[in-house]
């Protein structure tokens, strides 16, 4: 069973930082991407990152291109979101996500995380 928990989510001020990490259990490694997306109520959920834990290969929604870095530590199963600069609309609920089928960019994803909140303050 694959399994997906999120953590790193808080507070921050805008312009600020903050590392979501993704710990993954159940999930081949080294052959499939692992991604972020976010939701915001009343929104529809919107793809964030993706890594290829193949190749290390990356995708950035053009929202967050700049600010975000995405990386894996296949040794350790975990991915991370490095998020800097932050912006109020980065107010959201993170989710880890992954489809078990995309090298690199995921569209529908089929196993989530729990989810970890970030709430960036204007």
């Amino acid at each position: 069973e694959v399994q997906l928990v999120e953590s790193g989510g808080g507070l921050v001020q805008a312009g600020g930082s903050l590392r979501l990490s993704c710990a993954a259990s159940g999930f081949a490694f080294g052959y499939y991407a692992i991604g972020w997306f976010r939701a915001v109520p009343g929104k529809e959920r919107a793809g964030v990152s993706c890594i290829s834990t193949r190749d290390g290969s990356t995708y950035y929604a053009d929202s967050v291109k700049g600010r975000f870095t995405i990386s894996s530590d296949n040794a350790k199963n975990t991915v991370y979101l490095q998020m800097n600069s932050l912006k109020p609309e980065d107010t959201a609920v993170y989710y880890c996500v992954i489809d078990g089928v995309s090298d690199l960019v995921i569209i529908d994803p089929t196993i989530w995380g729990q989810g970890t909140q970030v709430t960036v303050s204007s």
